[in-house]
């Protein structure tokens, strides 16, 4: 057996984790408004104080992981999700609330711009697109996971099934009527675990190719010159801030324009939206053997435009599917436009990457812009800006120019033709 197949693991763990912090504050934001009497931009704060960190701290990462090294910054990355997640856990204050989930996503922000290089060495180089695409279904998985491990916690406790050793527990620990807080002991103690098995596994020397790495100043300034590099930045701002601007207000809509209880019926939608999402990348990692990229991720965003306003205008439980829905069309979105992007650039591609992992700020933007509209006149008409997004993300399908094109099993075979006539 291959010795760095326990660092595959690890990696396959971390993007478990990472996926299972970050993508619970849709099912939080009802309870999280009800228990600090939020407006909706106070709540749109919250998603901003967290993927605000991307942004910061991408770059930066870049630099520290060339000088410290992968297990040094995988450390620290958990030691601040750790502290972050106990400082709120300790003292449930809404200020407190905000700092933590900066810090949390700041570690989460250092792990992304760790784990897919060293996914690429302890995996090898060979295996690496399968690997990566295994990593965003394990991915997507805990994104499932994490809402329905939130519903169960907080179900249980609110009806006082002190009996369980679990929720005995967490009952001394959480405030009343915030047994939401509850979710962060859970995380406290997972940051904590995994600083435990980092420290014990023995990781591999890490090697970038001279394109993989973060680059001087001076690389970052030629790639600000090309206007595609903007462009693409600005999909990736775009497409992170409607992914999170559907998996945040989901549940807060289906509970004040239909009533449903966003412990339970509210949790699951935003479960099944990540569900989705992942069988949605399954299928798109077909589509994309088939057809053009560019046309793939023309069709899904339309198809995401029609289930968001249907999600928007339908009755209760056509909404309560639509929205879920809409993720599976959102699926392919994200992969499509990072390729595109590092494909209509020649050079520099660690330094582009670190400009669009900054992009996923759109995360925290988005939101304030989506409360802010609210608070002037409903929720239902601030989630309609993420029309705007979506028109965004349609116009890279018509305006993007990568020097090399996804080989589809049709070029593929055109291409062992041609090589078959010269031979």
């Amino acid at each position: 057996m291959n010795k760095n197949i326990y660092i595959v693991g690890l990696i396959l763990l971390t993007f478990f984790v990472i996926s299972f912090l970050t993508n619970i504050l849709g099912a939080l934001n009802p309870n999280v408004s009800q228990s600090y009497d939020l407006s909706e931009t106070m709540a749109g704060f919250l998603p901003f104080s967290f993927f605000i960190a991307y942004g910061v701290m991408s770059i930066p990462s870049g630099f520290l992981v060339e000088k410290w090294g992968e297990k040094r910054m995988m450390i620290l990355a958990f030691a601040l999700a750790f502290l972050g997640a106990l400082a709120f856990a300790i003292r449930p204050e809404f200020n407190v609330f905000v700092v933590s989930l900066f810090i949390i996503g700041s570690g989460m922000a250092a792990l992304q711009v760790v784990i897919n290089p060293l996914l690429r060495v302890a995996g090898g180089k060979t295996h690496f697109a399968f690997n990566s695409v295994l990593a965003q279904l394990v991915f997507g998985l805990a994104s499932f996971i994490s809402p329905q491990m939130y519903s169960y916690l907080v179900s249980n406790i609110e009806q006082g099934n002190v009996q369980k050793p679990l929720i005995g527990l967490m009952t001394g620990l959480v405030p009343p009527l915030m047994s939401w807080v509850a979710v962060y002991w859970v995380f406290a103690v997972i940051g904590l675990l995994m600083i435990v098995v980092i420290i014990l596994v023995k990781f591999p020397k890490v090697e970038l190719q001279e394109d993989e790495k973060v680059g001087s100043k001076e690389s970052y300034v030629e790639l600000f010159k090309n206007k595609y590099v903007i462009l693409f930045f600005l999909g990736i701002f775009a497409y992170v801030g409607t992914e999170q601007g559907i998996s945040y207000w989901m549940s807060k809509f289906l509970n004040i324009y239909h009533g449903f209880d966003p412990d339970t019926t509210g949790a699951d939608a935003v479960s099944y939206f990540w569900g989705l999402m992942t069988i949605g990348g399954v299928l798109g990692l077909v589509l994309l053997k088939l057809f053009d990229s560019k046309l793939v991720l023309r069709w899904f965003t339309i198809l995401a435009m029609i289930s968001l306003a249907i999600g928007l205008l339908g009755s209760d439980r056509i909404s309560l599917w639509a929205f879920p829905i809409s993720g599976f069309f959102l699926s392919v979105m994200y992969p499509v436009i990072v390729s595109l992007g590092l494909n209509s650039v020649s050079k520099h591609h660690g330094s582009f990457a670190g400009i669009l992992m900054t992009g996923i700020a759109g995360g925290a933007i988005v939101q304030i812009l989506i409360g802010s509209i609210s608070d002037l006149f409903s929720l239902k008409t601030g989630m309609v800006f993420l029309f705007i997004t979506l028109g965004y993300i349609f116009s890279i399908s018509i305006w993007a120019k990568p020097l090399v094109s996804n080989e589809t099993i049709r070029m593929k075979r055109k291409r062992e033709k041609e090589e078959a006539s010269l031979s």
